[in-house]
Formats: structure tokens, C-alpha cells, sequence
């Protein structure tokens, strides 16, 4: 279980959250297709990429507002 309080971890959610479309855009993902799902590996590369583009845009916000 994490050790962060309850505060923290809403934070980090509401700047998740605030980073969503930059992330997506990095990421560059295509949406599935209708009727058709992704399997097990497939989203688990997508969310392997999703997590290396919030890190991305993080990053770029970060450096921004040096």
C-alpha cells in the first residue's frame, strides 16, 4: 500500500489528469476500432506507452516552467 497521504495522491491524480491530452498526443495511440478490442498484450503496451509519454510530457512541462 502506498505511503503518501490522501492529499498527495490526489494531487498527483488532478496532475495526471491536467497532463491527459498532452499525454495522449505524445503517445500517439490510435483509438480501437468499433466492436473490436485490444487482448491483454496489447493493452499492456498501450499502457506501457502511456505511462513513458506522462513521463514525457512531465518532463516538457517541467522544463517549461524553468
Amino acid at each position: 500500500m502506498s505511503t503518501e497521504g490522501p492529499d498527495r495522491q490526489q494531487q498527483r491524480v488532478a496532475e495526471f489528469m491536467k497532463l491527459l491530452p498532452l499525454t495522449l498526443a505524445l503517445a500517439g495511440l490510435p483509438q480501437a476500432e468499433t466492436g473490436r478490442h485490444y487482448n491483454d498484450d496489447q493493452l499492456g503496451v498501450r499502457a506501457d506507452t502511456l505511462r513513458r509519454a506522462y513521463k514525457a510530457a512531465r518532463q516538457l512541462v517541467l522544463e517549461i516552467a524553468k
